[in-house]
């Protein structure tokens, strides 16, 4: 709850840095994530872990990957937050649960039930809404950011599923391997014509500095939770982030919701309805079956 907690209440913290490029943003992001996964691994005595993966070609090769998925992730969430497409995050967090389930019938073999084939289909049909009578451009700009977040956080899932190595060795080979691209990216920042945010005023620079702690704590507690807690459990609490940033977006941001865009998340609300019925039936069985 903790790690969705932040992730929800990100679009706030991020708010207050719109004066900053997003390319900055990132390169800065990046950057201050380093130190941090470092000391939480030497904290833990697991420098070893991460020596091992830097080790492992087909494992950097993978985490490359992962790590290009995330960043692409990390640039399009912040200039949705810039931009004030608060809504379009929050659809893309919602769908991003459903994409997993489909994701793992395509890639690791596991079987949908007739309900969780049902939750796809309804989340397809919202989506199916926005794009036909989505006409205006803002509806069509939330879908693509929507899409995009989905689909890239669900494929950076997906790698780092088959990738043998515990999150925070990962994540700190991720954003390793992100270190050049962060310079070029401030390098390019530099030379726009606002320049470099960074150090322009404390409050903008120590909301930067903060950035590594904001983007590595969360996915240290997820990867926690993940494997201490069941699928169930997790497949209620994953909707948390999203129905947060729907929260801020309306009563914070003031962003409009127009009537196609909320006919599209009343459909998303009935499959993640039918999505989390499916997700106690089975729980209920799996009781039934153990305490017979």
């Amino acid at each position: 709850m903790a790690a969705y907690f932040i992730w929800g209440f990100l679009p706030l913290y991020m708010h207050d840095l719109r004066g900053v490029a997003p390319v900055e943003f990132i390169g800065w992001r990046i950057l201050f994530t380093i130190p941090v996964c470092l000391g939480l691994l030497a904290v833990r005595g697991s420098l070893g872990d991460l020596l091992s993966a830097l080790a492992n070609r087909r494992l950097v090769a993978m985490l490359v990957a992962s790590s290009l998925l995330v960043g692409g992730n990390w640039l399009v969430f912040v200039w949705a937050v810039g931009t004030g497409h608060i809504f379009a995050i929050s659809l893309g967090y919602y769908i991003n649960p459903l994409l997993n389930v489909l994701l793992g019938t395509l890639f690791l073999g596991e079987k949908l039930s007739r309900l969780q084939w049902l939750a796809v289909a309804l989340a397809g049909l919202g989506v199916s809404l926005l794009a036909i009578f989505g006409a205006d451009a803002d509806s069509l700009t939330m879908l693509a950011i929507a899409l995009v977040l989905a689909i890239s956080f669900a494929g950076y899932g997906l790698v780092r599923k088959f990738a043998p190595v515990p999150s925070l060795p990962g994540l700190a080979v991720e954003v390793l391997v992100l270190l050049i691209p962060a310079c070029g990216l401030l390098a390019y920042a530099a030379h726009m014509p606002a320049g470099i945010a960074y150090g322009q005023d404390p409050y903008t620079t120590w909301l930067l500095t903060f950035s590594g702690l904001v983007t590595a704590i969360p996915l240290v507690l997820f990867g926690t939770a993940t494997r201490r807690l069941d699928l169930s459990t997790l497949g209620f609490v994953q909707f948390m982030s999203p129905t947060i940033a729907f929260i801020t977006g309306i009563f914070v941001f003031n962003e409009p919701l127009k009537p196609v865009q909320l006919a599209c998340f009343v459909v998303i609300w009935v499959a993640i309805a039918v999505f989390c019925w499916d997700l106690l039936a089975r729980r209920g069985r799996q009781g039934e079956a153990g305490r017979g």
